[in-house]
């Protein structure tokens, strides 16, 4: 089998790129156009696989897409590749419109023509799935949770850019029969994650002494997902999942954010307890317009239907997380720290 994976070089796409290719079943391609937040350093644990090959397009390039798949010929599409960062669209919600929906509209267009014209056998087995996030149902109360049946209700240009490329997926398997299955995820984290994201610029920031944001009074809360089993997950959709289906995917671990970054900084009290405590450095910051109180998803489904569950606990998780970073420094250096960047999404520079 072969299988594409779209953003591929990011944070969850990498995880999930090195997941298949250790495994050693399937030949995997790996497309990414390499923006900020997609790098080749977050596959070195893969280099010289001869079951895995990089190409550096731009899903919204119809001609080079329709390219890939005749070259390659996937039995299997993880659609991961998008905009993802919520501050960014704020300010900057154009390129959201552009990968998010435009991005999305060419690899199902693409995916479809291709499938087409597949022979019976094949044409059975293929799969299309388009990941996406609980942030397009909008915002919790204080109770209940998200689940597949829920109303769509995005509040942010990102939210809504992926609430608009879910839509699309349901509609390519509705209206023309492409064989799509669309999951929705609560906040992922764990090693990799580029350093703009709230734990890796809470640990980095910390490691360097500077200060700690923390958006608002710091009780937005959000389910949290370790992304190594959102991609087990994900696999596990691919293999078992009916057709057409929507799965959420969480790991039953709400948190605010301010319990996350306190959890950050009592684990680095015990690697570095000579600069204890960390919580000094912790400093309340200009809130994001529109943030959403709280997010919760359902997952039931997943685990009642594909028998899918958790593999670590939010502590053990977060354990894991802050000792990778500890240990790849380099990484960080290679990539670049959106830890040092100035504070987006205050909603003052859209274009």
């Amino acid at each position: 089998m072969t299988i594409f994976v779209t953003g591929g070089a990011g944070f969850i796409g990498s995880a999930l790129v090195r997941d298949l290719v250790k495994a050693g079943n399937d030949q995997v391609v790996t497309i990414d156009k390499l923006t900020y937040a997609g790098s080749l350093e977050n596959l070195t644990e893969i280099d010289g696989a001869s079951n895995h090959h990089f190409e550096q397009v731009d899903i919204c390039d119809m001609a080079a897409v329709k390219v890939l798949f005749e070259k390659y010929k996937p039995t299997t599409v993880y659609h991961l590749a998008a905009e993802s960062h919520v501050d960014r669209s704020i300010d900057g919600p154009a390129a959201f419109i552009q990968t998010n929906l435009v991005g999305t509209f060419t690899m199902l267009q693409a995916a479809l023509e291709y499938w087409r014209e597949l022979g019976d056998q094949s044409k059975a087995a293929f799969r299309f799935l388009h990941i996406s996030t609980d942030e397009v149902y909008g915002e919790l109360g204080e109770e209940g949770y998200f689940s597949e049946a829920s109303p769509y209700d995005p509040n942010s240009p990102y939210s809504s850019s992926k609430a608009g490329s879910d839509h699309l997926a349901r509609a390519w398997h509705r209206t023309y029969g492409l064989p799509v299955l669309v999951t929705n995820c609560s906040n992922n984290y764990g090693p990799y994650q580029f350093p703009e994201k709230l734990l890796p610029v809470i640990i980095l920031n910390a490691l360097a002494g500077r200060e700690l944001p923390v958006y608002g009074n710091g009780l937005n809360i959000r389910d949290w997902l370790y992304v190594h089993d959102h991609t087990d997950a994900l696999q596990k959709v691919v293999q078992k999942g009916n057709i057409g289906e929507t799965y959420m995917i969480g790991g039953r671990a709400e948190r605010t954010n301010i319990e996350m970054v306190t959890a950050i900084c009592r684990i680095l009290d015990t690697r570095f307890p000579e600069k204890a405590p960390h919580e000094q450095l912790i400093k309340y910051v200009t809130d994001r317009p529109g943030h959403d109180a709280r997010y919760a998803v359902d997952c039931s489904k997943i685990e009642r239907e594909l028998g899918w569950r958790q593999s670590v606990t939010l502590e053990q998780g977060l354990e894991k997380t802050v000792d990778w970073y500890l240990e790849h420094l380099d990484w960080v250096d290679a990539v670049g720290s959106g830890a040092e960047a100035s504070r987006r999404g205050l909603g003052k520079a859209a274009s």
